[in-house]
């Protein structure tokens, strides 16, 4: 193993690792966009998500109860977390490439990373002034991180066809 490659994988990972530490440790007033949102014409989005609601973590989510921009705001958090944990799944199972695991273990091993990434992750939440630990979250992120991986798997299969052709 070089140096260098070990570099370019643990310190990504690091980094993103500490970004979301570090996201997840500040309160909700620092984060909510709402206030951002407001600033811009929501009619649209009233007019066209007006009939969607649904329950997420026993709370119903709709224009209704949250909101034009609160609704708004659900959407980009979650998928904010889908991108952040896809991201995660993407660059543990590189990081774990070093270890020169097989395949299936890698996998198993990214998954199970993520998944406890995930659930200290929103365990930490209980502990910050105004955030909540979901266990929604904790599937929705180990998810992501599941399509992290899978996406991982996809470009290593990709370019090793690429050298055989």
């Amino acid at each position: 193993m070089r140096l260098r490659e070990i570099i370019l994988r643990v310190l990504p990972l690091t980094i993103w690792m500490g970004m979301i530490y570090y996201s997840s440790s500040q309160p909700y007033e620092q984060q909510d966009l709402r206030p951002l949102l407001r600033k811009f014409d929501l009619s649209l989005a009233e007019r066209s998500f007006s009939w969607v609601s649904f329950t997420y973590s026993n709370a119903v989510i709709s224009i209704e109860t949250k909101g034009v921009a609160g609704f708004i705001e659900f959407f980009i958090r979650k998928g904010a977390h889908v991108f952040v944990f896809f991201t995660l799944g993407l660059l543990i199972f590189r990081f774990l490439k070093l270890f020169k695991l097989r395949k299936w273990l890698q996998f198993l091993s990214s998954l199970l990373l993520i998944f406890l990434f995930a659930s200290s992750d929103e365990l930490r939440h209980f502990y910050n002034p105004d955030r909540t630990g979901l266990i929604e979250d904790v599937i929705l992120d180990t998810v992501a991180g599941f399509l992290g991986i899978c996406f991982a798997l996809l470009v290593i299969k990709g370019k090793s066809k690429k050298t055989y052709h």
